[in-house]
């Protein structure tokens, strides 16, 4: 089944790269929402995602309007630190889309006033996880509550 990664305003190009080959892994949409504090052609976001590429599906929005205008049947869930729903506790659908803010500032408060949110839980003095783990966390935990983690294809070495 299906489920949707939006990065909305992604700043390294690293992680962004790291979430493309976790996407391509899992045949799940990357949505990007700009403005992006890279190029698509910068090497360090071509490196994370090594020679996976062309399996990711990418799209790239100028505007959370847009995305919002293009998809209005996005069913959203926003993750925060300041989520509100703990990330297990979420009963994730075919066709959700996981939204993920910047990695120093995270999401704009807009979202959590109009979207569900969503928490990865966190102790000790760190503020919030990398955001490539975080996506991974949530993506895989969509896929296990589907059963789609059976159906991911055994690559041979």
């Amino acid at each position: 089944m299906i489920l949707h990664i939006v990065l909305v305003a992604p700043e390294i190009p690293a992680n962004t790269g790291n979430i493309a080959r976790t996407c391509a892994a899992t045949n799940t949409p990357l949505h990007l929402v700009d403005p992006l504090g890279f190029r698509l052609s910068d090497r360090y976001l071509k490196r994370a995602g090594l020679d996976y590429w062309q399996h990711v599906q990418l799209h790239r929005y100028p505007s959370w309007a847009a995305l919002v205008e293009t998809h209005p049947e996005a069913r959203f869930w926003c993750f925060s630190v300041r989520g509100k729903a703990l990330y297990t506790e979420v009963a994730y659908q075919p066709g959700d889309w996981l939204v993920f803010g910047s990695e120093s500032r995270g999401l704009d408060p807009m979202f959590l006033e109009n979207y569900p949110s969503v928490r990865i839980p966190l102790s000790g003095p760190v503020r919030s996880l990398n955001l490539s783990n975080a996506v991974a966390i949530a993506l895989f935990e969509g896929l296990r509550q589907q059963g789609s983690l059976s159906s991911l294809p055994i690559h041979p070495k």
